[in-house]
């Protein structure tokens, strides 16, 4: 499935700042950053499970929050950009 996670957390205490930063690792582990609190994640049922119990392992729910968007199916293959952005590929193998 093709998600579109965005998240906002409260960065005004050091506490704050360090769930951001872990936020931002475990979507870098999902997907692909597409905006500073945006990413575009192609995962399954499973994979969407794991994440979510992660994010909420790790979120302060009474000031951060997090919105999960799902697409239609290959809806990242759609995606209209404008200024310094590319599309990347999602599907395709990932060489570092």
């Amino acid at each position: 499935m093709d998600l579109l996670l965005a998240y906002d957390v409260d960065t005004t205490s050091p506490a704050g700042r360090r769930r951001l930063r872990r936020v931002a690792k475990l979507c870098e582990g999902y997907g692909l950053r597409v905006q500073k609190s945006v990413f575009e994640v192609v995962t399954d049922d499973k994979g969407l499970l794991h994440l979510l119990a992660q994010l909420n392992d790790i979120i302060d729910a009474d000031t951060d929050s997090i919105r999960l968007y799902r697409l239609p199916h290959d809806g990242l293959e759609n995606v209209q950009t404008l200024g310094a952005t590319q599309v990347q590929p999602h599907r395709e193998d990932l060489v570092l």
